[in-house]
């Protein structure tokens, strides 16, 4: 199957599911994650795309633009549009305690933050049992986007009791040098990776089709004491992450 077989309308168009550059860029989205439009796969030029779905350029040109600023596809001048090529993946070590900070630029990558959620608010069930918290205790809540080199790499979910952080927007890069700084940085934790199927809203975030491979951490810090210091929820991209553990023979039988 050809490229141009691949978007013939009758394969996906359907006016009922929604606008048409939308269903177009989904079914791009879908060809990259199945692998069929593999890394550096061209696209037809937008007016042959246009001539053969019946679309306006305006619209292939909206979906290819959505595409782009996705990293999922990348123009270059005189040659067309394309998807993108593939990526090393990061290789996360499971055996050191570290911030996304701290590993981006030990890898020489430039942290960013896009922030989703900030603020001390009124704790959940679930992070109640998580903190041991009390009753009327208030959490410090801090969601965000977080990005190497302008690349999408997870979504980060962490809560914190509020005595441990009273101040959740002085938080602007590092969670972990604010938490030193005040003498409370976690010296231990716990955590659970599962694998997942992105959903929509955390799919868009990263940057990434509805339905691609993603993990999920859940991770429980720990104060020298003992004391749980945090709590945090993060999604990965499948793509983007290898988590890497070192293993050895107890001594006793080395």
């Amino acid at each position: 199957m050809s490229v141009l077989d691949y978007l013939a309308p009758d394969q996906w168009m359907n006016p009922a599911q929604g606008p048409l550059y939308v269903q177009l860029r989904r079914r791009i989205e879908a060809g990259i994650a199945s692998g069929f439009l593999g890394p550096d796969t061209s696209l037809p030029p937008e007016r042959e795309i246009a001539a053969l779905t019946g679309l306006s350029r305006v619209t292939v040109r909206k979906a290819i633009a959505e595409l782009v600023e996705r990293g999922m596809i990348v123009q270059r001048q005189g040659s067309g549009s394309a998807v993108a090529p593939l990526r090393p993946k990061v290789e996360q070590s499971l055996s050191r305690l570290t911030s996304f900070t701290e590993d981006m630029a030990r890898r020489g990558l430039k942290s960013e933050v896009e922030w989703l959620e900030r603020g001390l608010v009124v704790p959940s069930p679930e992070e109640v049992l998580a903190l041991g918290l009390r009753s009327g205790d208030q959490v410090a809540r801090l969601s965000r986007l977080r990005k190497a080199d302008g690349r999408p790499m997870a979504i980060e979910r962490a809560s914190l009791p509020q005595d441990i952080l009273p101040d959740p927007g002085s938080v602007t890069q590092s969670l972990y040098d604010v938490l030193g700084r005040s003498g409370k940085r976690p010296v231990r934790a716990v955590q659970r990776i599962s694998a997942i199927n992105l959903g929509e809203a955390d799919a868009a975030l990263l940057g990434v089709p509805a339905g691609a491979a993603g993990l999920r951490i859940e991770r429980t810090s720990y104060l020298p004491e003992g004391r749980v210091v945090e709590f945090t929820r993060s999604i990965y991209r499948g793509d983007a992450y290898d988590f890497v553990a070192e293993l050895r023979l107890p001594e006793t039988l080395s």
